[in-house]
């Protein structure tokens, strides 16, 4: 639990980014729950509401200890927050499995909501503060690196977990047995970057990359008060909210569309659509992040907000026209998707420097947490109420794809209303220093 060492002489930056992956990649089994879904619901006699439970508290509670654990985050060092992930992260598992096992659901709501959520929100922060601090030239590229395991980490844990199931059994014995497979191997898995991370040395400068000194630098609790905190959030909300509005509704949505077609979409197809959005969203996390160290955040943001306000047009005009054309409006606009969060870190950076960036991150993570629920309830309550007033196929989604690109055009503007944070905000230098020498071992 102690600070890690400060890197020796001669240490590679390049090793920090797999530390931080180990994590990333194990926290984002978030993505693959559904795949436990069916097996609780038939072994506890639950409904798909209530088999939801776990994720979505889960998902709350990375929001809450993202922006109420960022400080501490930044004050202890990224060993110190990895560990706090791990353990929390595992003992979720570890919990869980106690409750499938004895056949008590609310365990396993406790366990992996609200336990293991912890273990998510802390996770997810960890690493970026001291990426940055390694990467001052590539910031998009190594927070990019991290971020793209959250997106990645279904694509290994839901096959995996698909297969312990069906070796294991899909009754409470073997939902149990699957939960402690997972709870022990990731808390191995997790363990490597605990041990493998290191932070810069306290004068700012490497082997392997420049130093950061003179640069801006902002306190969390300052960050709050500047208009381009608040902007930002306005732009991250606006971009997941599109993005999940389609990724939460992928696979009913591409069937509605082409329902009445000469070649209506197979079950099987939808389900290999659900997967190329799922690769859109990894691959945009590492290509368009380390495509803003080249153009700059801003206009990585304009690409995403105004290209993605347009994908969204031609899906509302011509969608039903062609499937390829609808294929790639929606990779498109999930590319965005996972873009937006791997470069939402760098662009705190730039605006509020690397001293608290990490519980800055934490708070604006809220933003996650409010499209979470924002975009699933357009999408969802919308097309309820059109087929209950008996419309059907693309006339579901016209009304909510709509208010998309609406809100995508308030973010493109809320993101041409940033500047450069007023010099009244900044932590003058000599404040820096204790916090390097907090990284360093007692």
């Amino acid at each position: 639990m102690s600070s890690p060492p400060v890197a020796p002489p001669g240490w590679s930056r390049w090793l920090v980014p797999p530390a931080a992956l180990s994590v990333h990649l194990s926290i984002g089994q978030a993505y693959a729950w559904s795949v436990f879904k069916p097996p609780l619901e038939s072994a506890l006699h639950l409904d798909g509401t209530q088999s939801a439970l776990p994720f979505q508290l889960a998902i709350v509670m990375l929001g809450l200890s993202a922006a109420f654990g960022g400080t501490l985050v930044e004050r202890n060092g990224p060993r110190w927050a990895m560990t706090v992930a791990l353990v929390c992260f595992t003992s979720g598992f570890l919990i869980s499995a106690l409750g499938a096992q004895t056949q008590q659901y609310w365990l396993i709501v406790l366990g992996y909501g609200f336990v293991g959520g912890i273990g998510l929100g802390i996770g997810y922060i960890s690493p970026v503060s001291t990426l940055m601090k390694w990467f001052p030239d590539r910031p998009g590229m190594a927070t990019g690196i991290a971020i793209m395991g959250f997106g990645g980490g279904a694509l290994i844990a839901s096959p995996w977990s698909a297969q312990m199931l069906e070796s294991f059994g899909t009754d409470h014995h073997g939902i149990a047995l699957a939960f402690l497979v997972h709870g022990l191997a990731y808390a191995v898995f997790m363990t490597l970057g605990v041990l493998l991370v290191r932070v810069p040395r306290p004068d700012g400068r490497t082997e392997s990359g420049p130093g950061t000194a003179g640069s801006v630098q902002v306190s969390a609790r300052s960050a709050l008060r500047t208009p381009q905190f608040w902007c930002l959030w306005v732009v991250l909300c606006t971009n997941v909210t599109a993005g999940i509005g389609i990724l939460e509704k992928a696979a009913p949505m591409i069937t509605d569309f082409f329902a009445d077609s000469s070649t209506p979409v197979s079950v099987s197809a939808a389900a290999g659509f659900v997967a190329l959005l799922s690769a859109a969203n990894m691959a945009g996390r590492i290509g368009w992040s380390s495509t803003s160290d080249l153009i700059g955040r801003k206009n990585i943001y304009r690409v995403y907000l105004g290209v993605g306000a347009l994908m969204y047009l031609v899906l509302a005009l011509f969608g039903d026209t062609s499937k390829p054309l609808f294929v790639l409006c929606a990779l498109v606009v999930l590319s965005f998707y996972g873009g937006g969060f791997a470069t939402v870190p760098a662009y705190l950076k730039d605006l509020f420097g690397t001293y608290q960036v990490g519980a800055i991150h934490g708070r604006l993570l809220t933003a996650w947490s409010t499209a979470g629920v924002l975009g699933p309830l357009i999408v969802n309550w919308i097309a309820d109420r059109q087929e209950a007033a008996g419309k059907d196929g693309p006339a579901l989604y016209g009304l909510s794809f709509s208010i998309m690109i609406g809100l995508l055009l308030v973010g493109f503007v809320a993101n041409e209303l940033i500047r450069p944070v007023h010099t009244r905000h900044h932590v003058p230098a000599p404040k820096e220093a204790p916090d390097a020498q907090r990284e360093q071992p007692a």
